[in-house]
């Protein structure tokens, strides 16, 4: 087992986030997981160990408002949104990493709206290469079961912008979304799920040009019952990398076992959908250490 240490990242704006770091004794790489909309360092840390036991130095953190770096109470993040995660929070973890092991290979593998900072260019000047999991737009009319779209619609449209506005924050747990996040959160998340391009059209991002500027190495897996990254939806991100190989992996699931968004980095689905995606980190590592040996 390797050892997990709390670490501090202080963000451009001085805003701490607290993370967890396993460093194995002679690291050959570096990687910063990047997390999805209010998932808590917790749900990755098997998948954490799994890379560390590989030979990785792995950063996982808690995004401002959110776990161990939220606001008590939460409502005091009030004005916390997903361009504070991709633009601050993301790339501060990056640098943080990067200054803590400058000599080695690093990559980034984020999930869901981490994925999005990836495609954004959070790290890009320091990264070897990135994985994306389950990342896609998050729009309301791409999601392929009418059931689950008219619930997300109204969770996104109606009752989360108005808990949101009521409360400061969305109790995200009772509502099936994941965690209770802060209510600029919810905000921008709603109006980006109602825009015919997600965050590519929103001019304050800037995402189209910045998407065109990566020129890394990116694995975009998808999982086939993950109700929400449908291969359209995750295509819709995947075709602004203009500049970047992109591979795509597709994981199958079985009924009788089912993955969804987040269950990709749970125990349960090490034997059956983690190899491909070692795998694939660890020729990119191998790669970039022949290149500089």
């Amino acid at each position: 087992m390797i050892p997990t240490s709390t670490v501090s990242i202080t963000c451009a704006d001085g805003r701490e986030l607290v993370g967890e770091l396993r460093r194995p004794a002679d690291p050959r790489a570096a990687v910063v997981l990047h997390p999805a909309t209010a998932v808590p360092t917790k749900i990755y840390g098997a998948f954490a160990q799994q890379l560390a036991e590989r030979g990785h130095a792995v950063l996982t953190y808690d995004y401002r408002g959110t776990g161990r770096s939220a606001a008590t109470p939460l409502r005091l993040d009030r004005h916390v949104t997903m361009t504070d995660w991709i633009d601050l929070d993301a790339p501060a973890a990056s640098d943080w990493l990067h200054a803590a092991f400058p000599g080695l290979p690093m990559l980034a593998i984020g999930h869901s709206v981490g994925g999005h900072a990836i495609a954004l260019g959070a790290g890009a000047d320091h990264l070897t290469a990135a994985v994306t999991i389950a990342s896609h737009a998050g729009i309301t009319a791409l999601i392929p079961e009418r059931a689950e779209r008219l619930r997300v619609a109204a969770i996104l449209s109606a009752i989360g912008p108005l808990t949101a506005r009521a409360l400061g924050f969305v109790p995200a747990r009772r509502l099936g979304i994941g965690e209770d996040m802060p209510a600029g959160v919810m905000l921008q998340w709603g109006r980006w799920s109602r825009q015919r391009d997600y965050f590519f059209d929103d001019p304050s991002l800037d995402a189209v040009t910045r998407a065109a500027r990566l020129r890394l190495p990116i694995l975009a897996v998808g999982i086939d019952d993950d109700p929400w990254a449908a291969p359209t939806a995750i295509e819709r991100i995947t075709r602004r990398l203009t500049g970047a190989p992109v591979e795509r992996l597709q994981l199958a699931t079985t009924p009788d076992a089912p993955v969804g968004h987040l269950g990709f980095f749970r125990p349960s689905s090490s034997e059956r959908l983690w190899g491909p995606v070692l795998e694939w980190t660890d020729a990119q590592v191998e790669g970039a250490r022949a290149g500089r040996g």
